[in-house]
């Protein structure tokens, strides 16, 4: 296994153990850059980044390495630029990294395409299609056929781990291939455009920032409902957005939900994103996942038995990112080993990446759950009341039988008081926010799984 896929199966890991939105603007753009003699030197994309996990992370990302492989002794970290390497100092106060060439000389392992941000492992062919994504996969390649002139903007949204990513990237690597770079293309995070929004605003550089994004022939902006709440964000990229519609330049965007269910974001931008094709990636069925693994397997070469892969397509029920992170394990204890996975072996892995609670859990026993630990009945918390205490309860109980049940909104919102499917949406929606800064929340939550898992 290259670094890379050590460094992927690790980021796998590390996600279950932090919030989505902390690992989209810290560590979604790490990379791995050595690992020898016990030390694994971690790039991270600036000074702040770099600072930030360090002190904040650090003790899981060492934790997860030394899960993967225990002769990782210790963890540095770097900055990686476009010019190069930094030289910085490390806790050690030795020399991380001494290197005048450019990253993508020096670390072969990063391919991230410095113009576009673009990954190029990410392909339309390497894109396995299944009635999930069928709509979505049609939608992208009309596009490519056609840039900006059809389904523009095209707005993709679905739950984690579903492929977004890797079929916007696909898109934009089809199109750099096609048009043969006479067009401009950029990826890029939501966080992302919302730093440099700050970064302009605070160096009196904001045409500095129009001009790089007004330019553009095509953007592709990942997670875009994240921009949501930051005011001078919204106002940006709305004026970037209508300067570029205007243009015939195509956007493309992606979500977790579709536009007018993200609660935080502008009406006048919802309006935006739901005038071209908003399309959905659904959660993969047996099929998808089984050829999605094969696929994965054919391209690096390697063999799993049948049973260990229909094992793997059983158990992980609809994250593709979590069923790679497993696969990579797999073959990494495969090959550190030396010998072929047990169909024990792979369950054994499964488990520990999943996390499975060990029973079957109710919708009862969570609403039980939250009214006993937020001493309210379970009468009134199904009740039409809109007493404070009983709305948060409420949305921590729809904010559960989501998280642990993955039950649908609908139903979610028809067992807790034949409400509709929006408002539990809405809830899991604030109750993930909140509990990013509401220690005792969060505290209160993992009380409550854990009552019920037991």
């Amino acid at each position: 296994m290259d670094l890379n896929e050590f460094w992927q199966t690790a980021l796998t890991d590390i996600e279950l153990q932090i919030s989505r939105p902390n690992f989209i603007t810290w560590l979604k753009n790490s990379q791995l850059v050595d690992k020898k003699d016990g030390m694994a030197l971690v790039s991270l994309p600036n000074n702040f980044a770099k600072n930030w996990v360090q002190n904040k992370y650090h003790k899981i990302i060492l934790g997860t390495l030394r899960n993967l492989d225990d002769a990782t002794k210790n963890v540095e970290y770097i900055v990686q630029t476009s010019g190069g390497v930094e030289v910085l100092k490390t806790k050690s106060n030795k020399k991380a990294v001494m290197s005048d060439t450019s990253g993508q000389q020096a670390f072969p392992e990063m391919k991230i395409d410095p113009e576009t941000n673009l990954n190029p492992r990410y392909t339309i062919n390497s894109f396995v299609v299944g009635k999930s994504n069928e709509l979505a996969y049609a939608a992208a390649t009309s596009i490519i056929k056609s840039v900006g002139n059809k389904y523009n903007p095209l707005f993709i949204y679905g739950g984690v781990g579903v492929g977004k990513t890797h079929l916007m990237q696909s898109i934009g690597n089809e199109i750099k291939s096609v048009y043969q770079n006479r067009l401009r293309i950029k990826y890029i995070s939501s966080e992302k455009f919302t730093n440099e929004v700050i970064w302009g605003i605070k160096n009196k550089r904001m045409e500095t920032v129009k001009d790089k994004y007004r330019l553009i022939d095509v953007l592709i902006v990942d997670d875009i409902q994240f921009i949501g709440g930051k005011e001078r964000t919204e106002e940006e990229f709305f004026h970037t957005f209508n300067a570029l519609y205007e243009d015939n330049k195509q956007i493309i965007l992606s979500s977790d939900k579709p536009p007018r269910f993200i609660p935080t974001l502008h009406e006048r931008l919802k309006s935006r994103f739901e005038g071209g094709m908003v399309v959905d990636i659904g959660y993969p069925d047996y099929e998808l996942k089984v050829a999605v693994l094969r696929n994965k397997l054919s391209d690096k070469g390697v063999i799993l038995k049948d049973d260990i892969i229909n094992t793997i397509a059983t158990r992980v029920s609809k994250n593709l990112r979590i069923m790679d992170g497993i696969l990579n394990r797999v073959l990494f204890y495969q090959h550190a080993k030396n010998q072929e996975i047990t169909h024990k072996i792979a369950e054994q892995i499964i488990d520990e990446v999943i996390q499975e609670p060990s029973r079957n859990i109710s919708p009862n026993e969570v609403v039980k759950a939250v009214a006993e630990a937020f001493d309210v009945s379970s009468t009134d918390l199904v009740s039409r009341s809109r007493k404070k205490e009983l709305v948060l309860a409420r949305q921590v109980a729809m904010y559960l039988l989501r998280d642990l049940l993955a039950m649908s909104y609908p139903f979610i919102g028809e067992r807790l008081g034949k409400r509709d499917h929006t408002t539990a949406m809405y809830a899991h929606q604030k109750i993930s926010n909140d509990i990013n800064r509401n220690t005792s929340l969060m505290q209160k939550i993992i009380s409550i799984k854990d009552t019920v898992s037991k």
